[in-house]
């Protein structure tokens, strides 16, 4: 169907965090018309105030799509969702955008993937750091330092209130370092362009408030054919530590490139979206040694101007989800590393659960 003369009608499930930034794009940008909001508790009610109350409340899921009959779904559900939902969307003739992880399990993804190819339509999955400059601009300095490449990233998360619900609510499913480690496995498959070959992982349950199989701490680690070594850890909860939780830097045999955050990874700012995708500053560390071994450049800072904030971040995806569907991009390969960070991610998950190394 030819959306060049009309707006994509856009029906959103889930009206939490990234949902709202999501429909708020869709309100504000040009191509996109909300035909409905989707929500089980009062965050579609919270959501369409802020919109200006002009749209469509839903309960139920498939009811919302069998009345509103949209051209794309957006889910930003909870992951326990994502298959089913996808899946019925492709069926009902929709493109989909679907916030990460893509499902709650490697076969769904699969399943998911494969159900939007038997449509033919399109898939865009929400790996947000793929739209920031300042990350793209970290992930090819970080190819110019040699190899093998030294990966070191973290995000923990000092959450409470409203965000230690959400996240509790996200661990009914999946852990940390399955939830939220699939964007950094994500950017560390594009620095080292390798394939990852060995994982390990260690985690800790800090809480009863989680189920007894799950753990609101984790720490993996990743091999790579070339040699590359990645490191990532994530904490959710009350108890966790916000000093130094974001860590992005990596290493190479030509030196280092690192993301400085001096605001963002400031006390108290763990749990902030904003701060999550902030980079502020990109160092660049040369290992080249003059006759007496002492540096023979100087450490370099890069200001990038083009630096934007989290929504700016969800309009830039959805302005891509528009072209793709417009200009019938193929997105076959993101969908494929998609599905491949979540699989690397899982294999991490079994590591905590079995105590053992995997091989992949």
């Amino acid at each position: 169907m030819s959306i060049e003369n009309k707006n994509l009608r856009v029906l959103v499930v889930g009206c939490g965090n990234m949902g709202a930034s999501h429909a708020t794009a869709y309100h504000n940008l040009p191509g996109f018309e909300i035909c409905g909001l989707v929500s089980t508790g009062k965050s579609k009610e919270i959501l369409n105030q802020k919109l200006g109350g002009q749209y469509d409340l839903y309960t139920d899921f498939y009811e919302a799509v069998e009345i509103t009959k949209p051209d794309a779904v957006c889910i930003s559900t909870y992951p326990d969702t994502h298959e089913a939902y996808a899946i019925k969307s492709f069926e009902s003739d929709c493109h989909v955008f679907i916030e990460k992880p893509l499902a709650d399990c490697v076969e769904g993804a699969i399943r998911v993937a494969e159900a939007a190819k038997k449509a033919n339509k399109k898939l865009l999955v929400g790996y947000i750091l793929r739209y920031h400059p300042s990350w793209k601009k970290f992930t090819e300095l970080a190819q110019e330092m040699g190899k093998p490449l030294v990966m070191r990233m973290n995000l923990n998360q000092q959450s409470h209130g409203p965000k230690w619900t959400v996240h509790r609510n996200l661990m009914k499913s999946l852990s940390p370092i399955v939830d939220c480690a699939v964007h950094y496995i994500d950017i560390m498959c594009q620095m080292t362009r390798s394939t990852p070959i060995q994982v390990s992982a260690i985690g800790a349950r800090l809480t009863d408030d989680i189920p007894e199989w799950n753990y609101n701490y984790g720490q993996l680690q990743i091999r790579f054919e070339d040699g590359s070594i990645g490191w990532y850890e994530a904490g959710w909860g009350p108890m966790v530590s916000d000093n130094a939780f974001f860590i992005k830097d990596v290493f190479g045999p030509r030196g280092a490139v690192s993301i400085v955050a001096r605001e963002a990874s400031a006390s108290g700012k763990s749990d902030s979206v904003d701060s999550h995708t902030k980079t502020e500053s990109i160092k660049v560390h040369y290992a080249d040694l003059d006759q007496e071994d002492e540096f023979a450049k100087i450490d370099e800072y890069l200001d990038l101007q083009d630096e934007p904030n989290h929504q700016e971040l969800c309009d830039r995806e959805q302005i891509f989800f528009l072209k793709s569907i417009q200009e019938d991009l193929d997105l076959s390969s993101a969908t494929e590393d998609a599905v491949n960070s979540l699989k690397i991610a899982f294999a991490c998950d079994e590591s905590v659960k079995t105590g053992q190394t995997v091989l992949l």
